[in-house]
C-alpha cells in the first residue's frame, strides 16, 4: 500500500529530516513515525490526567514536615 505525502509542510518536514539523515523521505518518515511509537506518546488528556494525580499526590499535606531555619537556611544559602 503508497503513501502519498499530499500536504506541503508534511513533504517539506520529510524532506528536511530525509535530507538531515541522508535517507530516502520513505525511510525519514517510515524513522519518525517509528521514534514516535517507541516514545510511547499517549493522547494528552491521558498525559495531563497523569500529571494532575502526581500533583495531588505529592501535595497532599499528609506528607509534609514542618520546615525549619535549616532548611530555610539551606534555600537562601544561609548558614
Amino acid at each position: 500500500m503508497a503513501l502519498h505525502i499530499r500536504g506541503d509542510r508534511a513533504a517539506k518536514l520529510a524532506r528536511q529530516l530525509a535530507e538531515r539523515k541522508g535517507i530516502s523521505m520513505t525511510d525519514a518518515v517510515i524513522a519518525a513515525l517509528e521514534a514516535a511509537l517507541a516514545r510511547g506518546e499517549r493522547p494528552l488528556p491521558e498525559r495531563l490526567a497523569e500529571i494532575a494525580a502526581d500533583a495531588r499526590r505529592l501535595g497532599d499535606p499528609r506528607r509534609q514536615r514542618a520546615s525549619g531555619k535549616r532548611d530555610t537556611d539551606a534555600l537562601w544559602g544561609g548558614s
